[in-house]
């Protein structure tokens, strides 16, 4: 876990935490992930730095091994959970894919700011940060993932991210690290 530094123009991509998921069986306890989420949030809106969050309605099509929801979700399923008290400031993203970028507008939405650089959190690491982080990467951002801010149903798959696949796309460290790191990085504003 190595954070070097923050470009000027970051963005904090929040993937997933929504009242549909939050109740599922994570290996973290999902208030923890919450809280360090939250933290991240305060901090860049602190800074005026764009604070993007995606909420996940439906999955994309094609045939899979494995059984997948395919039919209506339930009503309240895609709301933002109220803790991360969504600003009218915000980027939303709605997502029917793993990761957010694929068929969204949200690479367009991050360059218009000027953004070079987005720190990922949410769940499931795995699936929905794991993706969002590829396509952040293979479009020419540099990644930033809060690894106490993100968690998996799938001990091995969240595990297994941040031991292999992280490292390989950006720069790990805790959410308070990171806050550390931008406050450095933006202290002559608060002078």
């Amino acid at each position: 876990m190595a954070l070097t530094m923050l470009d000027p123009v970051t963005a904090l991509i929040i993937v997933d935490l929504q009242s549909g998921l939050v109740g599922s069986s994570f290996i973290h306890p999902i208030d923890d992930v919450v809280t360090h989420a939250c933290g991240l949030i305060a901090a860049f809106r602190r800074h005026g730095l764009p604070v993007v969050l995606v909420n996940v309605d439906g999955v994309a099509p094609g045939r899979t091994e494995r059984p997948r929801h395919t039919g209506p979700l339930p009503d309240g399923w895609t709301s933002f959970l109220p803790e991360l008290g969504r600003q009218p400031g915000d980027i939303v993203v709605t997502k029917r894919t793993w990761g957010a970028f694929a068929s969204t507008d949200l690479e367009h939405q991050l360059r218009s700011r000027g953004v070079t650089q987005v720190v990922i959190a949410g769940v499931a690491t795995g699936t929905g940060v794991e993706s969002t982080a590829r396509q952040a990467y293979e479009a020419g951002f540099h990644v930033t993932l809060a690894i106490d801010a993100m968690t998996d149903a799938r001990p091995d798959a969240h595990d297994y991210s941040i031991a292999n696949v992280f490292p390989r796309l950006g720069e790990t460290g805790s959410a308070h690290a990171i806050i550390d790191l931008l406050e450095r990085t933006h202290a002559h504003e608060l002078a």
